[in-house]
């Protein structure tokens, strides 16, 4: 049976990522393309991408190993304990101490989908409490990420959390990265992680 769900799942990834102008970028199968920072634990289970908090209950990130400017990124994830994570763009890394912009993730009321930057201006945008509405606690929900030059646009299960246009950002360059956030009692999982290219 478990053979069984993880056929499944290469099968509806692979699918997923052979749309038009799309990449994966997790197999399924192991953390190939990605580098982990810190001490907070990333494996994959049942072709799902697992990040819990360790031990040290730190901050943690796993990274891509190619730099990205333009894209679209989408990602599916599923908030387990306390889902407090999400996802960087454009970012760089000293240890566990990281340099860019977040597209948050996390429970209810704490604005999933809103723009923050990290060891900068904080919070640069936030989503309505009315539009996060939108967030499955407990299911799976979709996330999207639109970034050319300076404008990002944010988007959870089809609809559109914020768009900003921020001269920083349009200078940023760097890696994507999932986050743990520290505190401790955090898991979430992730799948259909793909990227297209944009000019």
């Amino acid at each position: 049976m478990k053979y069984l769900l993880l056929l499944c799942s290469f099968f509806l990834m692979a699918s997923t990522a052979d749309s038009p102008g799309y990449k994966s970028l997790f197999n399924g199968r192991n953390l190939k393309g990605w580098t982990i920072h810190g001490t907070e634990k990333w494996y994959v289970q049942n072709g799902e991408l697992v990040c819990e908090s360790g031990p040290e209950k730190q901050y943690g990130y796993l990274s891509t190993k190619k730099d990205y400017k333009n894209f679209i990124l989408e990602y599916d994830f599923k908030l387990e304990a306390n889902g407090n994570s999400g996802v960087f763009i454009r970012s760089n890394i000293e240890g566990t101490k990281i340099s860019g912009w977040q597209v948050e993730v996390a429970p209810p009321g704490s604005s999933t989908g809103g723009i923050y930057e990290s060891y900068g201006r904080e919070w640069l945008i936030k989503p309505s409490a009315e539009d996060e509405k939108v967030l499955s606690p407990d299911g799976w929900n979709k996330g999207r990420i639109q970034v050319i030059n300076d404008e990002i646009t944010t988007f959870l299960n089809g609809k559109q959390m914020v768009y900003l246009k921020d001269e920083k950002i349009g200078m940023g360059e760097g890696f994507i990265a999932l986050q743990i956030h520290d505190g401790g009692g955090i898991k979430v999982r992730w799948r259909n992680i793909r990227i297209k290219k944009l000019k």
